[in-house]
């Protein structure tokens, strides 16, 4: 049997880019995922417009503890070269309040690039290879299949994606291959979902959208704040304020087990409370109708729901809702997974693990996830790309 340069277990953003780095470079590639086409989460990024990137990469976007590996794999490939690299292979990009998008506003035109280019370099693809072994030999890896097809190769990146969107092609599965070479798995939860709790007025409310603050409260301190959109569900809350303060309440909740999490949503950020009390007087002062009170403040179905409250409850539910959540809407529903291969045992300029030599990690695998607007995506392309420049 020959012996590949490079075997790659799993056709996303992270894996494409290392087989082309690693292509370009005259190194011997497979590059092989369980599915019958590349690419299909990254078709449903961004909306599917594909946020690529951000104008202001940088580790701080990223959790805490993974930026010291971030720094130096952004330092190596960070987002100048980034964009550089889609632009060698045709593809044209704009920046929307510093989130990159291709010109096309379609995702479809990111893949149809970079497979291109996987073509033009002639790297073989084994698609629908579902691996289910992997074993050292004596001048590298074998990697065995469902069906029983195998390749060897001198190195091995597992590119195999985290938890979210399974049906897309990231179900964990590379988690057990790590785990066999004795990497630490951090426990992977879902990150930027959509928030559980059993509140009624979620129910009343269900489908209004507003612009609101959105704070985490854990133990009783607040671990997160965002303005962006809130809406109100069936189960309970969402929107991008919801998504980007979610990363902290789901660890707490799945990996933490604490059940003492609540989110603060302030309705009416625009106004302070006591400009809301002079407000709400004035109208009381007319004879307003109670379920009338908060229309022109808020959309008319609120006033409607928070009538007979006495001012100051009106107040302070406007300002400060409370809201005890009890879970997430889990891997179907959120964006990202936080967790994954504990960083300590990887080196942070080749991403090669510490305990393996020859086995590379690159994208979402890792203990690696950023804030929405870009910034996973942009790790995929940098991780895969470092690793590509170094099997």
């Amino acid at each position: 049997m020959n012996v590949l340069s490079v075997g790659i277990i799993g056709g996303g953003a992270s894996g494409m880019i290392a087989a082309l780095k690693a292509a370009s470079r005259g190194r011997s590639v497979m590059l092989c995922d369980r599915l019958s086409t590349l690419g299909k989460k990254l078709l449903a990024c961004g909306g599917g417009r594909c946020n690529l990137s951000n104008e202001n990469l940088d580790e701080s976007a990223y959790n805490q503890n993974a930026q010291i590996l971030i720094k130096a794999v952004f330092h190596a490939f960070g987002k100048d070269k980034i964009l550089s690299l889609f632009e060698q292979i045709g593809l044209s990009v704009y920046s929307d309040e510093g989130r990159i998008f291709p010109v096309t506003n379609q995702s479809a035109s990111v893949l149809k690039v970079l497979e291109l280019e996987l073509r033009r370099l002639q790297i073989p693809l084994a698609l629908h290879f579902e691996v289910v072994g992997i074993s050292r030999a004596q001048n590298g890896f074998n990697v065995t299949s469902k069906d029983r097809k195998s390749f060897l190769c001198q190195k091995l990146v597992l590119a195999g994606g985290g938890k979210t969107y399974p049906a897309l092609g990231s179900n964990g599965s590379c988690y057990a291959f790590a785990r066999q070479f004795g990497h630490t798995i951090v426990d992977p939860v879902p990150a930027a979902v959509p928030l559980v709790t059993k509140d009624t007025l979620c129910h009343f409310l269900q489908g209004q959208r507003i612009a609101a603050e959105a704070k985490s409260i854990i133990d009783g301190k607040i671990t997160g704040c965002a303005k962006g959109e809130v809406l109100f569900t069936k189960y309970g809350l969402s929107g991008t304020a919801i998504l980007d303060i979610s990363d902290s309440i789901s660890t707490a909740l799945h990996r933490d087990k604490n059940k003492k999490v609540m989110v603060e949503v302030d309705m009416v950020p625009f106004m302070t409370a006591e400009a809301l009390q002079s407000n709400l007087e004035k109208r009381d002062g007319q004879r307003t109708r109670p379920e009338d009170m908060l229309v022109g403040i808020l959309p008319n179905k609120f006033s409607q729901a928070l009538r007979g409250l006495p001012f100051d409850r009106l107040i302070e539910t406007v300002k400060h809702k409370q809201f005890v959540i009890e879970g997430t809407r889990g891997w179907n529903e959120a964006e990202f997974t936080a967790g994954g291969v504990a960083l300590e045992q990887v080196q942070p300029e080749t991403l090669e693990s510490k305990l393996q030599p020859g086995l590379f990690f690159c994208g979402e695998i890792l203990d690696v996830h950023g804030r929405r607007g870009g910034y996973n995506l942009a790790w995929a392309w940098a991780s895969g790309a470092v690793v590509g420049e170094n099997v």
